[in-house]
């Protein structure tokens, strides 16, 4: 084995120290970083004490959090035995997979009878769900986007919900390029509602491709992360790939092909239901939505939320619902999220006070 068995000492009760070795130097200094500042950053989120020496690394602290430090550890040393580069984002992935992994997946909408991931750390970090593109490898940085892969492989209609910066729609169009490279799909079909986001862009000049185009601007940019830019260009010329506004699926029956409809919550109903019923044989679809940022007229109702509610429970679809936990952006995006749901919540715990402080009163005065 490459990394030998830990050492285990007792300082007092509640507190550990567990010493790694480790047999490879180059890929422990591959998951030390620059300066040590992997295991800085590993020291601020687990809260433990990290000392390296030679091929040695001790771990001292919190029993839970020195096994779950020297979890991660371990997760970080195997993948950069597989020929994996180790960079911040991958480090602060697996400390986000470690993270109550049990509790949090359980809190995860899911489809009946659907098995869960191993609640376990170890197991868990071994049998994560990957996509493979020619671009590489593609893993979860979370446990959302964990069972979210995890759907996405196995199921044929799956929605992904949740704020932005989880990765919803990115994991959406890597998995749509997997089974496109694998020969499993004739055809990609990406689409979106043209709805502006709180803003009138007016008249925009060109042809209909330039006017729909920045409306679908984040899943071109997907698909170049995916594939060779001239690829992309190319199976856009031949119809392989195509990228259409949600109004042009009307009368359409689309078969064999991976259909993702991203923005879904500025559909409204019928336009959702419209494009649900457009699955044709050997067909996989792939909904994505945040029903925080919906931009459609006052009075109107989302699409995606009314299809939640009417799907929830219809056997053969998979609704995985991510939270701040989940954002791999900047971590100051998941700290936003969480600060405009707090006042959401707490505008409605007000609105609701009022009402009951008021409306009884005047209805018994009527």
């Amino acid at each position: 084995m490459s990394l030998r068995e830990p050492s285990l000492s007792s300082t007092r009760e509640g507190h550990r120290t567990t010493t790694l070795r480790f047999d490879d130097n180059h890929r422990l200094q591959n998951i030390l970083g620059d300066h040590d500042r992997h295991l800085i950053r590993l020291e601020q989120a687990v809260g433990v004490r990290l000392s390296c020496r030679g091929n040695r690394i001790a771990i001292s602290g919190e029993a839970e959090a020195v096994s779950r430090a020297q979890t991660i550890l371990q997760a970080l040393y195997q993948q950069a035995g597989n020929g994996e580069s180790v960079d911040a984002d991958q480090v602060d992935g697996v400390i986000r997979l470690t993270a109550l992994p049990s509790s949090r997946r359980t809190s995860l909408r899911r489809s009946p009878k659907e098995e869960d991931i191993p609640s376990n750390m170890d197991a868990a970090l071994e049998n994560l769900p990957s996509i493979q593109t020619k671009r590489g490898a593609i893993a979860p940085r979370s446990p959302g986007q964990a069972t979210y892969m995890d759907a996405l492989a196995r199921k044929e209609l799956v929605f992904g919900l949740g704020p932005a910066g989880t990765g919803k729609t990115y994991l959406a169009v890597a998995q749509a390029v997997a089974m496109f490279q694998a020969g499993q799909v004739d055809r990609i079909i990406l689409s979106r509602p043209a709805v502006e986001a709180g803003e009138r862009l007016g008249f925009l000049p060109g042809d209909m491709r330039e006017k729909i185009d920045p409306y679908l601007r984040p899943l071109y940019d997907a698909l170049h992360d995916m594939m060779p830019g001239e690829q992309v260009s190319r199976r856009m010329v031949t119809g392989e790939i195509e990228v259409a506004p949600l109004a042009f699926m009307r009368g359409r029956t689309l078969a064999h092909a991976y259909v993702i409809l991203d923005e879904a919550q500025n559909t409204t109903p019928a336009q959702m239901k419209m494009f649900l019923t457009r699955m044709g044989p050997g067909t996989r679809m792939a909904i994505t939505g945040d029903l925080s940022q919906v931009d459609l007229p006052s009075g109107i109702s989302s699409g995606l939320r009314d299809a939640i509610h009417t799907l929830e429970g219809v056997k053969g679809i998979s609704i995985c619902e991510m939270n701040s936990a989940d954002v791999v952006r900047h971590p100051l995006v998941a700290r936003i999220v969480d600060a405009y749901d707090s006042r959401k919540e707490s505008s409605h715990s007000s609105r609701s006070s009022y009402r009951e402080d008021h409306e009884t009163p005047y209805r018994t005065t009527r």
